[in-house]
């Protein structure tokens, strides 16, 4: 396959780097909103600000990383830079997919328990030990989130690590004596 021109590979680029901005900062938010939300005394405001939580992640979180995700791999596939040539991109790929992966088993389901229980019970839910658990789950979870991803956009930017040393094999002539 061809790789991409310059002029490509920069768009592709900006592309993934406003993927992982839009994912860091959107991150971000969440972790505002589920601390303030901590000290609500009103049952519909707690529900909204679980929905709002909820919508950012099913809208803006999720599509954000899964394009972070693909414009990455079409930056190793379509470049020099390639899956396992530099260390640094076998980190970022190892980290993202994690975060993903944390993201959906975790993150996603704590959130929905916390918008569903917050709208059956409005303000009772703050005595329910599962909303309880689920909501403070949600803030640690956020902030190590929010932190990874900007490990991970550090490491863009820095690309820490070289380039791997490949084995070569090395074909040794065989001489007819």
């Amino acid at each position: 396959m061809n790789k991409l021109s310059v002029k490509q590979k920069n768009w592709l680029l900006t592309f993934h780097v406003a993927f992982g901005g839009i994912w860091f900062g959107t991150a971000l938010c969440m972790i505002a909103i589920a601390l303030s939300n901590q000290n609500t005394l009103n049952g519909d405001e707690l529900y909204a600000v679980n929905g709002v939580m909820k919508l950012l992640d099913d809208f803006v979180i999720i599509p954000s990383a899964i394009l972070s995700l693909m414009t990455g791999g079409l930056l190793c596939w379509l470049t020099i830079w390639g899956f396992f040539k530099h260390y640094w991109v076998i980190v970022k790929w190892i980290a993202t997919v994690t975060l993903i992966v944390t993201g959906t088993i975790w993150l996603g389901p704590w959130t929905n328990a916390i918008t569903a229980i917050s709208d059956a019970q409005r303000l009772q839910a703050l005595q329910n030990p599962l909303y309880v658990f689920d909501q403070k789950a949600v803030v640690v979870g956020a902030i190590i989130q929010t932190l990874c991803v900007l490990v991970i956009i550090g490491i863009s930017v820095l690309k820490p690590w070289g380039r791997r040393k490949l084995k070569v094999q090395s074909e040794t002539p065989v001489t007819n004596s």
